[in-house]
């Protein structure tokens, strides 16, 4: 029960992003022993310019200043959608114990649909369990790409596609 409470942080997280025109996709840090959340983050992209603003690097930075270290062990991470190959090199680099998420993501997936980062032989590999609340993670990425593509529509001139 604690794992969907986390994830359920991270929805709401993913919703922001949502209410923002980002992506969403919201990441929790726990710290295991204290089952204290020491990191948040959410889709920024867009809103920053950047493109390293994902929500697992921003839960990640909030996480190492919360903790004092680039090391986050005893941690696990709470993602809506599985980590791409950027945000799984740096939890492999934040020595991340495990990682639970939602949504797979076949087009960019590094954890267990495109690539298998954690399965290489890093001197790190976090444990990583797939599907969590994930019909509650799909159907919010699934609403919004399909209203990105409603709003796309209807500025496009008539009998043009876009």
């Amino acid at each position: 029960m604690e794992h969907e409470q986390y994830m359920r942080r991270a929805l709401e997280l993913a919703r922001q992003a949502a209410a923002m025109g980002e992506v969403p996709v919201g990441a929790v840090i726990v710290q295991r022993t204290s089952g204290e959340i020491v990191g948040e983050g959410y889709n920024r992209r867009e809103t920053d310019r950047h493109a390293l603003a994902h929500a697992e690097l921003m839960a990640i930075d909030a996480a190492c200043r919360r903790l004092g270290g680039w090391r986050l062990p005893d941690c696990a991470l709470y993602v809506t959608l599985e980590p791409c190959p950027m945000c799984s090199g740096a939890i492999i680099q934040a020595r991340i114990d495990e990682v639970y998420y939602g949504a797979s993501d076949p087009k960019s997936g590094a954890v267990h649909s495109v690539e298998q980062m954690f399965a290489l032989p890093y001197n790190y590999r976090p444990v990583a369990e797939k599907g969590l609340l994930r019909d509650e993670c799909s159907a919010l990425l699934s609403d919004f790409f399909r209203d990105l593509r409603l709003r796309r529509r209807k500025k496009a001139p008539f009998g043009e596609k876009k």
